[in-house]
């Protein structure tokens, strides 16, 4: 369906500035989008390319409702993200997909499926799995036995929950490994990105609490506990019996190391490796691991010593013997 800019502000509750007929089908980026096209602008840092933007509507950001724009019509709204996502159900169709079992799937003993359960082609499910109400796995996800998902998850190809985790004993001249028994529990509304894995746990659980996001290729180790509404990003590792609070923030390719705590509300940013307890609510980066802004303190400290280093290598050279 199409929306004109005036039925536009009115479901976001935004100001129209400019042509109120202007009408869109679709959303595009701010630099691509067509005049049939609403986009949006939430940083300045891209309003030089509001001012060429061929788009037939832009939602901008109330501090930036100034900025020279090319398009017919702008809604000026507090949060331009959340104001495009209240149009995208209407100009797309993004209705939840049809409870399926596809005939590919390989479902093993005592299999509890919840009502409107989803399983997509090459899904595996091992012996005793638990999937609860409106969960979707789509291709290729394989759920080993010992995981129990909830109700209205989103499980992408490729994913693996519930395998073994990495736990062996040295023992009579080899690594032997031990037997891993614990759940893999993952809570209500929770969505996991293409080609992570969770483990299992050994002898006590590994859980994800409800709400989380996580996303593509994350591995959490075995008996890791993550709180609830955490966001995982890509290539994250959280090794074994590691306890993550509620509302945390772990960015791309960060570390965090085995039998460590990340308090309620922290922030880990990209690339940290945490060796040790986070408290509630404060954010840490750098490597080794350390509050934010001592980490940029240590980082800037080191830049500043390549210089000290080269003035007294040339204060020695000044002084050295002809």
């Amino acid at each position: 369906m199409a929306l004109t800019a005036r039925e536009i502000a009115q479901l976001v509750g935004g100001e129209l500035r400019g042509d109120p007929e202007s009408a869109v089908d679709g959303v595009a980026a701010l630099d691509r989008a067509g005049p049939r096209h609403a986009t949006f602008l939430a940083s300045a840092r891209y309003s030089e390319q509001l001012a060429e933007c061929h788009a037939g509507i832009v939602l901008v950001a109330r501090e930036l409702a100034d900025a020279t724009c090319g398009a017919p019509s702008r809604i000026v709204v507090e949060r331009p993200h959340e104001a495009l996502q209240a149009i995208l159900p209407l100009l797309y169709d993004l209705a939840p997909a049809e409870p399926w079992i596809a005939p590919t799937a390989r479902i093993g003993h005592g299999v509890q499926l919840g009502a409107g359960v989803r399983i997509e082609d090459y899904v595996v499910l091992g012996d005793g799995v638990k999937i609860g109400d409106g969960t979707r796995l789509y291709p290729h996800v394989t759920v080993y036995s010992g995981g129990e998902i909830g109700a209205r998850c989103a499980i992408h190809s490729g994913a693996r929950i519930a395998s073994d985790g990495f736990g062996y004993v040295f023992r009579n001249g080899r690594h032997e490994k031990i037997p891993h028994v614990g759940r893999c529990i993952i809570g209500d509304d929770v969505e996991i990105g293409a080609n992570t894995t969770i483990d299992r746990g050994s002898i006590d659980d590994t859980v994800i609490g409800a709400g989380t996001r996580i996303d593509n290729l994350v591995q959490i180790g075995h008996n890791v506990r993550i709180g609830s509404l955490c966001l995982l990003m890509s290539q994250v590792g959280i090794a074994g019996s590691a306890h993550i609070g509620n509302g945390v923030i772990i960015a791309g390719q960060a570390g965090i190391g085995g039998h460590v705590t990340i308090g309620d509300g922290a922030r880990i940013a990209g690339q940290a490796g945490v060796f040790g307890d986070v408290p509630d609510g404060e954010s840490w980066s750098g490597y080794p691991a350390r509050p934010h802004r001592e980490s940029l303190r240590a980082t800037g400290a080191l830049f500043k010593l390549t210089g000290i280093i080269r003035k007294l290598e040339k204060l020695v050279d000044d002084k050295a013997p002809a």
